[in-house]
């Protein structure tokens, strides 16, 4: 059996983009990031101040629910991927600041879409689930 050739890094498989399987696809590489409710959060709250910044104090008190770790964690993600800028002021405690960079602010358009269809469309999934669990019971 001839081995496969080696795949390319930049997610292309054959010269093929898109391949939602393979753990090097764009897409599926730009979704296990962007994929959870903080993200889409922070990305919202910071495009609504853009250009200014925000306080992590701030950020939280507009995401309810989040915790000050998983916004920590979320945030520190943001930053290495380059689409958040953070800036600490020295003082006690230090005030860290957030705000998106062009990168991170050419995903509320996209983000925005999902909420959109979202809002359109979420009572018809609520309703399919609710007969789901009725055929359920009932069987």
């Amino acid at each position: 059996m001839t081995p496969s050739p080696p795949q390319p890094s930049d997610g292309t498989r054959g010269g093929t983009r898109g391949d939602l399987f393979d753990p090097r696809c764009p897409t599926r590489r730009l979704l296990d990031r962007i994929g959870t409710k903080w993200m889409s959060m922070a990305v919202k709250v910071l495009a609504e101040a853009s250009p200014e910044e925000v306080r992590f104090a701030e950020l939280q008190r507009r995401m309810p629910g989040v915790s000050q770790k998983m916004l920590s964690v979320t945030l520190q993600g943001m930053t290495r991927d380059g689409l958040v800028d953070r800036r600490v002021e020295p003082s006690v405690p230090p005030r860290v600041y957030y705000r998106l960079t062009p990168l991170g602010l050419s995903l509320e358009v996209p983000l925005a879409m999902v909420r959109a269809w979202a809002e359109e469309h979420m009572a018809e999934v609520d309703r399919a689930n609710a007969r789901s669990r009725e055929l359920a019971d009932d069987a």
